[in-house]
């Protein structure tokens, strides 16, 4: 029997082609690859061209889409590549253990995932960017700003936190009902997909059980690899430090997230300091880029506006 959620990819994939970008596998080393949709001049073979008196076109800004959990780079943004590859240079990774890359690495944390996203960067060409991080994307997204200030010019987290402490954890699943990340977020039945969906979203949507059974085949793989991944975002210290972030951050939020509501990202602004912006979406919960595409578009194009406003060059 077709799986429904299986069978869009093509339609996905051919739309994502029009738009410029084409997918491709990185492998930072030996056992530990990932898995991206790039650019399409990324990719192409240098030709040797005669010379001209013309002044080169200055290359476009670097934007990098990192996804949460429930779904690998291209769907968790699909409303938002086509949106940016006007303007903007866009790479679109699958973190390890979402889509095709994966590693025979033990560690599980963050900064892993931060240390690899940065090699596999480097391994394409980047060298300055502007990161775009949603929920588990956005923890990863502010330790790569952490770690390297050098390569991440700008920040713009939906839905996330800095660091999942011990205390943050048992409060936000204690209110949801929840005994564990992993009951939240890996759900094994229909129904525990229906429940994170009228969590994650404003709007209560409806789809057949049997769209919800395809997609947990598909999107739900590596269970025993990405739980780890949740146990390894929890940390013991109940008051991290703070980095001294260099960059513009901006929290572009859905006002009725309920797994991280306006009064964290509001309390997170505050620790974050001058640099740290905030906006709030109406109408929009955790999703809110899928839920209110358009108007997160346009938000998230005027952030980049204003941090390339200075006409850097930048690579």
């Amino acid at each position: 029997m077709v799986n429904l959620v299986e069978a869009q990819k093509p339609l996905l994939h051919g739309l994502l082609k029009m738009a410029g970008i084409r997918p491709t596998t990185v492998e930072i080393e030996p056992g530990t690859s990932m898995t991206f949709w790039v650019p399409a001049e990324t990719l192409a073979k240098p030709k040797q061209k005669k010379p001209s008196n013309k002044h080169p076109l200055k290359p476009k800004p670097v934007v990098v889409l990192i996804h949460g959990f429930a779904a690998e780079g291209i769907v968790t943004w699909q409303f938002q590549i086509s949106a940016l590859t006007k303007k903007y240079q866009v790479y679109v990774p699958d973190l390890l253990f979402f889509g095709g890359s994966c590693t025979s690495a033990i560690d599980r944390s963050p900064t892993f995932q931060a240390e690899c996203l940065a090699m596999a960067l480097s391994k394409l060409g980047v060298t300055r960017c502007t990161l775009v991080g949603f929920s588990y994307g956005g923890m990863v997204g502010f330790k790569l700003a952490e770690l390297r200030p050098d390569l991440v010019e700008a920040l713009v987290v939906s839905g996330s936190i800095l660091a999942m402490t011990e205390s943050i954890s048992e409060a936000e699943l204690n209110r949801m009902g929840f005994k564990s990340s992993s009951e939240l977020l890996l759900p094994t039945s229909v129904q525990g997909l229906k429940t994170l969906l009228k969590i994650a979203t404003y709007k209560k949507l409806w789809f057949p059980n049997c769209l919800h059974k395809d997609y947990l085949e598909v999107m739900f793989t590596n269970r025993k690899e990405r739980s780890e991944l949740l146990e390894a975002l929890v940390i013991a210290n109940q008051n991290p430090d703070i980095p001294d972030f260099p960059q513009k951050i901006h929290l572009l939020w859905g006002e009725n997230d309920q797994i991280f509501t306006t009064e964290i990202a509001q309390q997170m602004k505050e620790k974050l300091g001058e640099k740290a912006t905030y906006e709030g979406i109406k109408k929009a919960g955790h999703l809110v880029h899928l839920e209110r595409p358009c108007v997160y578009n346009r938000c998230l194009k005027r952030f980049l506006a204003s941090v390339y406003a200075d006409g850097a060059d930048h690579k």
